[in-house]
């Protein structure tokens, strides 16, 4: 090889030496510069993680230091829970959920003084252990065992009750226990000591009082029997002298005796049953009452002191309310007098409503019965009312001192309404009235039986004429829950205006001024208007024997019991043009006496009654005298009753006509009924004859033609 050629390679290696040098001295620029980039990154790095090291140093620190302030803070709360705790008089002690005790102030450990072994760390059934080994707690005739075994169940119990322990000493701790939900208790021994021997005293100060009101209450009652017995002779002996020829002097001295007499036994029959209710003697007798017919027989009995003052005593019996209860008939009417007695005594005009409400039927077969009284009297002052029902207490001031009473009626009331389970009480206004009310709650005499309304046919459009806007209120609402339309005025002048062919009925009170109601009734019929009229009045007597009783179809007692009210309408309806005649009855019946009690039966009402005494001047009677009902006796001469029906019923085939025939015999065997009824007889009644179903067959047979057979209603019996 030449060496030109040598050169030329060696000149070539080189180059590419140099050129590989150049290559590996960029490769280690690269590295370096990327080790370099690394190497800031990673101090970076190293510093963000000193900060944050830095950072937690401080922030522990801080926790550190917040640490310490709490812990300074529950050291602070401990000591003073615990310095209150301490001053506590009673026990206090805190046990973990194995019954181990935590801690416990002075007053719970003193009750175990000496015992060293009472103290955080004793268990709950060792302390039970002590107390009986070491007669700390007077467990009475219990066992030992048996008592730690009871007071153990108790301890472990959810929630435990209140237990009252008897230290040896005589003190009484109650203890109340309470656990948490980790199972903890807190457990508290209060020294209920005085309370108990405040108690003790207490009973023993109620037992002495009740012994000394009991008797008092037996000397009320034996001194109150001793008097009454001269006191009926000084008032029986005053009544017969009143029948004896007096002057007027002595009439005037022997009628004080007796009033006097009297109301001195008002007060003793007041003190009387006062001692009684204070006795715990008095019993309750229920039995099977009316309730409405009791409310009316007691206005009856109040109505003339009342009608003496000018005032109106009204009765607003629920249409709906049944009237027959089961209860003591004879307390709840001396609670109705007490009350009935007061409204009148303290009210001088205007007018007293005994007002009767309720729920009908209540499921268990009672009713839930409101009555109140209402009256326009002088009112009770507002500070007043709760004092009125007071033992001898009356409302004292200048109005009502001219009132003389025990001031006993009202106490008794409230303390007979109570024994009966019920309330009562008052409301009033001064000089604006007062409305005393009581609620009780009774059993349904017949459950099943309902008081409804009866069903009015032929009667629509109702006139009352009533001065009195209550008692016209009460009218109105009455008639009108029977679906009548009803309209009211208050004067005959008025009811001569708004008379006409629509008005079907007209009820009037008797007592108006200017034109009382027989004055309208006539008024009418001279007008020519011939509806039906019902003459309410406080006197039926005075009434019945007024001239212008042909002008009236029936008069009712006033108040009206809503029974008789609904009787008279249910025998009226609208007449037709022209006067109406009298119902004619023809009575079958041969003996003298029966007759006689018959006639007795029906001598209320307006019919025109006529007797047969045998069975063929009964037919004979029929034709002549064409009667509109018939009550026939079977067994009578010449002709029995059923041959005189059969007879009767012959005539009649020829004429279309029947008239009703009601057998009247004291045969009352089983078929009897059956074989009379076959002979052509519609109803069939045994003897002894009752009053009402006689009167009840009258009624019903009353044709169109004739007026209404009812005369005069008693309130009292209409209600019964």
């Amino acid at each position: 090889m030449s060496l030109a050629n040598k050169l030329a390679d060696e000149r070539r290696a080189r180059l590419a030496a140099e050129r590989l040098l150049e290559q590996k001295q960029a490769e280690l620029h690269a590295a370096n510069r990327k080790l370099g980039k690394h190497a800031r990154a990673l101090s970076s790095e190293i510093d963000e993680t000193r900060a944050e090291v830095q950072n937690i140093r401080d922030e522990n620190l801080r926790v550190k230091s917040d640490l310490d302030v709490a812990y300074q803070k529950i050291e602070i709360a401990e000591r003073r829970l615990w310095h209150s705790i301490e001053t506590i008089q009673d026990g206090f002690a805190f046990f973990d959920a194995d019954s181990r005790m935590i801690a416990a102030n002075n007053a719970y450990l003193a009750v175990f003084d000496g015992l060293e072994a009472v103290k955080p760390g004793v268990s709950y059934i060792e302390i039970l252990q002590f107390i009986t080994e070491e007669g700390i707690v007077n467990i009475g005739g219990a066992r030992p065992h048996e008592w730690r075994e009871r007071m153990l169940d108790r301890w472990q119990s959810p929630a435990p009750e209140p237990e009252v322990i008897r230290l040896w000493n005589g003190q009484y701790i109650k203890l109340i226990d309470q656990r948490g939900h980790g199972g903890d208790v807190v457990s508290l021994a209060l020294n209920i000591t005085d309370t108990i021997r405040y108690e003790k005293e207490l009973k023993e100060a109620r037992r002495r009082a009740e012994a000394a009101n009991r008797a008092k209450s037996s000397f009320l009652a034996n001194m109150s029997h001793e008097i009454r017995t001269p006191m009926n002779g000084v008032v029986g002996m005053a009544e017969l002298l009143m029948d004896t020829a007096l002057n007027e002097e002595q009439r005037l001295f022997t009628s004080t005796i007796k009033n006097s007499g009297e109301a001195l036994l008002v007060i003793i029959n007041d003190v009387l049953d006062y001692s009684k209710i204070e006795a715990e003697k008095l019993v309750l007798h229920e039995e099977p009452f009316d309730l409405e017919r009791c409310i009316h027989e007691l206005v009856t009995l109040i109505q003339a002191n009342a009608r003496d003052k000018g005032l109106d005593v009204l009765v607003d019996y629920d249409v709906f309310l049944p009237t027959r209860f089961v209860g003591d008939p004879g307390r709840i009417r001396q609670i109705m007098t007490n009350l009935l007695g007061n409204a009148v005594k303290f009210t001088e005009s205007g007018h007293v409503l005994v007002r009767v409400t309720g729920i009908p039927c209540n499921e268990d077969g009672t009713a839930s019965i409101h009555v109140t009284v209402e009256d326009t009297g002088i009112g009770i002052p507002v500070g007043k009312i709760e004092h009125i029902f007071g033992e001898f207490n009356q409302v004292e001031d200048e109005r009502n001192r001219k009132f003389e009473g025990t001031g006993l009626g009202l106490a008794i009331s409230q303390k007979l309404i109570r024994l009966m389970g019920g309330k009562i009480w008052v409301e009033s206004e001064p000089s604006q009235g007062s409305t005393f009310g009581f609620a009780i709650t009774l059993p349904l005499s017949n459950p099943k039986e309902a008081d409804h309304p009866v069903s009015v046919t032929g009667l629509h459009r109702v006139l009352i004429v009533e001065p009195q806007e209550t008692g016209r209120g009460i009218l109105e609402r009455q008639l009108g829950q029977l679906g009548l339309d009803v309209s009211g005025c208050r004067s005959g002048a008025e009811a001569l205006a708004l008379a006409g062919e629509n008005i079907d009925l007209v009820i009037s009170d008797h007592a108006m001024p200017d034109m009382d109601g027989l004055e309208l009734a006539e008024a009418l019929r001279e007008a020519g208007h011939d509806m039906p009229f019902v003459l309410l009045s406080h006197n039926t007597g005075l009434a019945e024997q007024d001239p212008a009783r042909d002008c009236l179809q029936a008069v009712l007692q006033k108040p009206v019991a809503r029974r008789a009210l609904y009787q008279a309408l249910a025998t009226l309806e609208p007449s037709s043009k022209g006067p109406r005649r009298a119902m004619r009855v023809l009575a079958a019946e041969d003996n003298k006496t029966n007759r006689l009690v018959f006639s007795k039966m029906v001598q209320s009402l307006d019919i025109d009654l006529t007797f047969a005494e045998n069975g063929k001047e009964a037919v004979a009677l029929y034709q002549s005298f064409a009667p509109d009902l018939i009550f026939m006796d079977i067994s009578m001469p010449e002709m029995d009753g059923k041959d005189a029906s059969r007879a009767i019923r012959q005539i009649e085939a020829k004429s279309g006509q029947h008239v009703p025939i009601v057998a009247m015999t004291a045969h009352a065997m089983n078929g009897d009924d059956t074989e009379i009824l076959a002979a052509g007889l519609d109803h069939y009644l045994a003897k002894p004859l009752r009053k009402e179903t006689i009167i009840q067959h009258i009624r019903q047979a009353c044709p169109k033609t004739a007026r209404a057979p009812l005369a005069v209603v008693d309130t009292v019996q209409a209600a019964g």
